[in-house]
């Protein structure tokens, strides 16, 4: 499961590209509750969604040229550098070379072998999100991808990570968990995208946000402005799901995770 105890591969940050910071702080902060702060004149616009005080995630606008509204998600490195070298050996692209950002840590952006892109952040005074897991935080990721097995050995290359499979009725669900750790602590899933090609051509990350009613969820997303990918849907020994998109495009999931068992 996610924790704030970060280590090398884990996810320690999320954050948010929108055409409209302000709209999207509505619709975050009617849905999750969340409230925006914004950075001061040096983050450049950036800021940081915070829960009760709390950071869940980060945010800023970006104009169209610069992508897509999207959910972008960060792994934890020691060295960003030496990270964005194991990228290109193993076949992935550094779209934004590694670069200090003021005190607070050392973060690149990355895509992988199949053009799926990702951040890594070194930390330093910013060490991460201040909680995952309880309601309204990342609680989840699934890659979404056109070649598992490359998937894999891309992520194992570069981060270490060990894979796990879990059965599924008649199928199978690949679990990842950072190197050196036991299988309870995975923290997201690989899917073949034949599974889902709605995603995009190639691939693409979904973040999971915890939430107490997943079907309240839905309802008041669409109330404010929000369209539904993935109606709500049980899934069994996991919870009751849906995949969702803001006003601007934005993708994600939430989940109202079945309680563990005894």
């Amino acid at each position: 499961m996610l924790t704030t105890r970060y280590v090398t591969g884990a996810p320690n940050w999320l954050d948010l590209g929108t055409p409209d910071i302000d709209g999207a702080t509505t619709f975050y902060g009617g849905l999750f509750g969340w409230q925006f702060q914004p950075g001061g004149p040096e983050t450049g616009g950036y800021g940081f969604f915070k829960l009760e005080g709390k950071t869940v995630a980060g945010g800023m606008e970006n104009p169209p040229e610069q992508g897509p509204p999207s959910w972008n998600v960060y792994f934890q490195t020691p060295d960003a550098d030496a990270t964005a070298k194991a990228v290109e050996q193993a076949h992935g692209t550094v779209l934004l070379r590694p670069m200090d950002v003021l005190d607070q840590g050392r973060m690149a952006i990355i895509a992988d072998q199949a053009g799926v892109p990702f951040g890594v952040w070194q930390p330093a005074a910013n060490k991460g999100l201040d909680v995952v897991q309880d309601q309204g935080s990342l609680c989840w990721l699934e890659l979404y991808t056109p070649d598992l097995p490359a998937a894999a050995g891309f992520y194992n290359a570069v981060f270490g990570w060990e894979t796990s499979a879990l059965t599924f009725g008649e199928g199978t669900y690949t679990t990842v968990h950072p190197a050196g750790t036991e299988t309870d602590a995975m923290f997201g899933g690989i899917v073949p995208l034949e599974d889902d090609p709605t995603k995009a051509e190639s691939g693409a990350w979904l973040p999971y946000f915890e939430v107490a009613d997943t079907d309240a969820t839905v309802a008041r997303a669409q109330e404010l402005g929000g369209t539904v990918r993935l109606p709500a849907t049980d899934l069994e020994d996991v919870g009751r799901i849906a995949e969702l998109a803001d006003p601007y495009g934005a993708r994600f999931a939430v989940i109202r995770s079945a309680p563990p068992k005894d």
